[in-house]
């Protein structure tokens, strides 16, 4: 059958027809059907040949084009849809290069095969039009709630219809033991949206907590309009969840706007997910008070964060120390989600045994380098003194309102001190010279014979190889590493020293060797002011 024996109007009704029942553009389905029918031409007139179909939009009328390029001669490859410049001068007055000379051909005669071809060219066409289309619509509503239909569920996994295309619910992104039944209705968190190989996947989740977040925004109105705000949230689904909350508007009460009348807000919410009990926090700037209030219903007596490591530690009444931690530790690792920080938990009575320890340490160590008795070292322990550096060079007013202590006293206490630090050093210094220690090192400023010690046991015996530590190699730091922080122990972190003080060092090495350029540091910073100077205008 030729092309131009069928009703030319067919082709642009087939294409309405089409494009209506998949919900595509109608030009979409034209171009596919022009594609098949050029595979069809060349399968007539030869594979090498460039075969163009044109279909009118408006009479539905199919031209075949032949297209020929002119080429340079040594470029010639294909003789069917190339030419070189002196074969096109039999068609062309002036040819140059990169013409290119069309001449409408024939329509063919469409046998079952071609026909059949075609066909499968259309449906792959429509079909990557559809995801295209699927894609498009749900890439945006990625972190938004969407209402389904339950299609079926596979190996654990359920198939949810959520209108133009199937979305996937994992087996691990539902809540406990959840079970759906085909047309079943449910309500989901569109996690994911990727473009894949076998077209657009939908990733939905019902235990994700943002999902949780969004359920409040459609219950509380406050959260809605960004009065509340809904600063974190951390969830073990279907059992327990924790969601921190401010409010903007000093006469709101952020956690009383969220339960609502009589707790019809948050019922709502707890019913949806499975009766899981939410505790409403208000939300701190303050690290310690905000985790004061993320630990309820359990009291907390004292908290002391350690801001560079994130964590924090925090003391309860013994009787509270299982409400604290609650059931298999749940309490805990929801605050601990809630507030990004690693909280280890001890009670009253083991706090002190701490102290107590921490006291008879130091006491030991007074009586052992400064050898005092046992009465006189607790008296220095008692005034806050923790160690000998303290004690030798700390103003002797300080040393005089000790019980007992005179200036004499006092000048003893730090002679003996400095003493027992001078000869610690210079065991320390003999020590790191065995080991091979360069005396470039030793002179650098900043290091500490204890310092330079630490750093020949570890293989760093020159100026070069301290140039070359990273920061936090000196310094110590934290690695997440599946999830988990996990220590990185430093060289010299048991001397407090901190990771700008690493980095400043390292940098003075790297400037004393010649590595680094301090004008080019001068430059970088100006442009670091620069960049916050920009910054601060836009957002002025």
């Amino acid at each position: 059958m030729a092309i131009t024996s069928a009703n030319q109007l067919e082709l642009l009704q087939t294409a309405e027809a089409v494009a209506r029942e998949k919900m595509i553009d109608p030009g979409l389905v034209i171009e596919a059907m022009e594609e098949s029918l050029a595979r069809a031409a060349k399968s007539r007139y030869g594979a090498e040949m460039d075969i163009r179909v044109s279909i009118d939009r408006k009479t539905g009328r199919a031209t075949f084009t032949r297209v020929r390029t002119v080429v340079e001669d040594e470029e010639l490859e294909n003789y069917q849809a190339e030419m070189t410049v002196e074969q096109a001068k039999q068609y062309m007055e002036s040819p140059s290069v990169g013409d290119v000379l069309t001449e409408e051909v024939p329509p063919v005669e469409m046998g079952r095969i071609a026909a059949q071809s075609a066909k499968q060219v259309i449906l792959q066409k429509v079909r990557e039009a559809e995801r295209d289309r699927q894609y498009e619509e749900f890439k945006d509503r990625a972190g938004t709630i969407i209402n389904g239909l339950v299609k079926r569920e596979e190996y654990g996994n359920v198939i949810v219809d959520v209108g133009r295309g199937e979305a996937v619910l994992r087996r691990n992104e539902k809540i406990g033991r959840e079970s759906y039944r085909p047309n079943d209705r449910i309500r989901v968190f569109i996690k994911d949206v990727r473009r894949e190989q076998r077209g657009p996947q939908i990733f939905l989740s019902r235990t994700a907590p943002e999902f949780m977040a969004e359920l409040f925004k459609m219950e509380v109105p406050e959260i809605y309009d960004g009065i509340i705000e809904i600063k974190a949230v951390a969830r073990d689904p279907g059992s327990r969840a924790k969601i921190a909350v401010i409010s903007y508007d000093n006469s709101i009460d952020p956690v009383g706007a969220c339960v609502g009348m009589r707790g019809s807000r948050v019922q709502a919410v707890v019913n949806e997910l499975q009766g899981e009990k939410i505790d409403i926090i208000p939300w701190n700037e303050d690290q310690p008070t905000f985790l004061v209030n993320a630990l309820q219903p359990a009291e907390v007596s004292k908290v002391v964060l350690d801001e560079e490591a994130e964590r924090i530690e925090v003391v309860v009444p013994d009787e509270q120390l299982s409400l604290a931690i609650g059931r298999r530790g749940q309490n805990v690792r929801l605050a601990s989600q809630l507030t990004g920080l690693d909280i280890d938990i001890m009670t009253e009575a083991e706090e002190s045994a701490r102290r107590q320890k921490e006291f008879e340490q130091r006491t030991g160590l007074f009586m052992e380098t400064l050898d005092l008795d046992e009465f006189f070292a607790q008296l220095l322990v008692s005034e806050g003194f923790t160690n000998l550096e303290e004690v030798a060079y700390v103003e002797v007013d300080e040393l005089l309102v000790i019980d007992g202590v005179d200036e004499g006293t006092a000048g003893e206490l730090q002679a003996r001190a400095r003493d027992y630090l001078e000869a610690q050093a210079k065991k320390a210094l003999d020590h790191a010279r065995e080991l091979g220690v360069e005396d470039s090192l030793v002179a650098f400023d900043g290091l500490t014979p204890q310092m330079i010690e630490a750093l020949a046991e570890d293989g760093v015996k020159t100026l070069e190889d301290f140039a070359t530590c990273a920061d936090w190699e000196l310094a110590g730091g934290w690695t997440t590493v599946d999830g988990q922080r996990v220590k990185d122990d430093g060289v010299l972190e048991k001397f407090e020293v901190s990771l700008e003080e690493a980095q400043n060092m390292v940098m003075t090495a790297r400037i004393q060797l010649g590595w680094v350029d301090p004008a080019d540091l001068e430059t970088e910073e100006d442009d670091a002011e620069g960049d916050d100077v920009e910054t601060a205008e836009d957002e002025a």
